[in-house]
């Protein structure tokens, strides 16, 4: 079994009375994490304020904006992992370059993640993304709904057009986000025991 789970994408389905509820990444994965008795971190807490107020403006980010913030992650996964800490880790970890550096690290790039004196634990951070798919009509749909988030409904296309759904050889499994909360946590639960 791996050490950090990654998921990406918004979540959504019903309650579990049927109605239909607006979710996030961060619900799946703060259940998840509770399940597991993990530790969870929500990505978009740990982007910096210009991220946030270029976002805000309705301005998409690029590898350049996007690359600390990842090197950041990829720090604090790297410090939990090493400790013999499980995360679960809710990022829109959109291209399989921002997945990678996640897990390794981003040699040869500037800004360069932090030189931990950890490098033989690197290989031991194992990725399981979590894909949540939807279509763009359904997750704006849901965008909509959300209130209180630094990005703007109006980004979603900029994040189609840059997202590289997983392949293999990634590990990964793909849900619906038309599934409710238990049915996705349930799928992810089931993928770990096989793991």
């Amino acid at each position: 079994m791996g050490r950090e789970r990654g998921g990406a994408g918004e979540t959504g389905g019903e309650d579990g009375k049927g109605r239909r509820k607006a979710l996030k990444r961060s619900t799946v994965g703060a259940v998840l994490a509770s399940e597991l008795g993990w530790k969870f971190y929500d990505a978009d807490d740990y982007h910096s304020e210009e991220n946030r107020r270029k976002m805000g403006k309705g301005i998409p980010l690029n590898d350049q904006d996007r690359i600390p913030w990842l090197c950041n992650l990829h720090d604090i996964l790297l410090r939990d992992v090493a400790s013999g800490q499980h995360v679960v880790l809710a990022c829109s970890a959109l291209k399989k370059m921002y997945r990678d550096i996640l897990t390794q690290g981003k040699d040869g790039a500037a800004p360069k993640c932090k030189e931990s004196g950890r490098e033989a634990k690197w290989a031991k951070i194992q990725l399981l993304v979590v894909h949540l798919s939807g279509s763009f009509e359904v997750i704006s749909e849901r965008l909509l709904k959300r209130k209180g988030h630094f990005m703007p409904p109006e980004l979603l296309q900029s994040q189609f057009e840059t997202l590289e759904p997983p392949a293999a050889p990634e590990k990964f499994i793909q849900i619906s986000v038309n599934k409710n909360v238990s049915k996705i946590i349930a799928t992810i639960m089931e993928t770990l025991k096989m793991k």
